[in-house]
């Protein structure tokens, strides 16, 4: 399926990306003539690197891994050799195949590489304060998981601490601004409902859930008392980047498990009709549509709904 550019938020998140690409090839030196001060190319580098990383390795491993034309791949493995860099041994299994070495004078090349490569980014993250280097480190798993389009479910729940509250503010505003075009009072009721939670809850019958994956906020739940028989379920968000990793159906079962455990005879929540897969969710968890009241209290037009479950 091709991408229709002309959605403006795709071609602003396009223009985002780029832009962070020239800064960054930029900051490391990639656009340099001589990668890290040497007389590789940044293809050679890498090479180099999976060479001296592991042993027994042949040129249709390397040219998988970094995605390489198998006619370049050979072209620059040969002037490898002929430099004295690489030597080539049989492959018993497939004798059209060679085990590729790094030589004596290879890894010497490739030292250097190495030991620049970690000055360079070392120097540039140590100008940093901790919480920043630690900043820019997530992020950049972050992309790398996501791009590469790996499954994962290592993420974690947890009860709020501290910065939870002022982060499950500012997502709820920022994300239904962008999804859903919702005014700042919306942001005004999550503010004043998880102000409420953190000024004075119950915690035997009050909690609430931050979804996280390598110190990085992914979602939110609360359960809060509406009565002594009624639990209220209130500020479920899950982030776009992770949203498909059931993270949304397991605070939605958290609460509920909670709830069965303080004692409440049934649970209700409040959403609207346009936040289709959160109820989705919420009618899988056994919730069932009991009210609705057409408003406009965040902007657009919308028909605001009630749900409710046994316990």
């Amino acid at each position: 399926m091709a991408l229709d550019l002309q959605d403006t938020t795709l071609d602003r998140r396009t223009e985002a990306v780029r832009a962070f690409n020239r800064f960054y090839t930029r900051r490391i030196g990639v656009v340099r003539e001589g990668y890290l001060q040497s007389r590789f190319s940044l293809t050679e580098a890498r090479v180099l690197y999976e060479l001296a990383q592991a042993d027994g390795l042949i040129a249709s491993q390397i040219a998988v891994t970094l995605d390489l034309d198998a006619g370049y791949l050979s072209r620059m493995l040969r002037q490898f050799e002929q430099d004295g860099l690489l030597v080539r041994g049989p492959l018993a299994a497939d004798r059209r195949q060679s085990i590729l070495t790094l030589t004596d004078a290879g890894r010497a090349a490739f030292a250097p590489l190495d030991q620049r490569s970690r000055e360079e980014i070392g120097a540039m993250l140590s100008v940093l304060p901790e919480p920043a280097q630690e900043a820019v480190v997530a992020g950049m798993q972050t992309i790398a998981r996501i791009l590469a389009d790996q499954p994962t479910t290592d993420w974690t729940l947890r009860h709020p601490g501290p910065g939870d509250i002022g982060w499950v503010v500012g997502r709820h505003g920022a994300l239904y601004a962008e999804e859903y075009n919702f005014n700042h009072k919306f942001e005004a009721l999550v503010a004043q409902v998880a102000g409420a939670f953190l000024d004075d809850h119950d915690p035997a019958r009050e909690r609430g859930w931050i979804a996280e994956r390598d110190g990085i906020r992914l979602g939110s739940v609360f359960l809060v008392r509406k009565t002594d028989e009624i639990g209220k379920l209130r500020l479920l968000l899950v982030e776009p980047s992770a949203r498909g990793l059931g993270i949304g159906k397991r605070l939605v079962e958290e609460c509920i498990s909670f709830a069965r455990q303080a004692g409440y005879r049934r649970m209700t929540l409040w959403t609207n009709d346009i936040l289709v897969a959160a109820r989705g969710i919420y009618r899988a968890a056994g919730f069932h549509l009991t009210a609705t009241q057409p408003h406009s209290d965040f902007g657009p037009p919308m028909v605001g709904e009630e749900w409710e479950r046994d316990l």
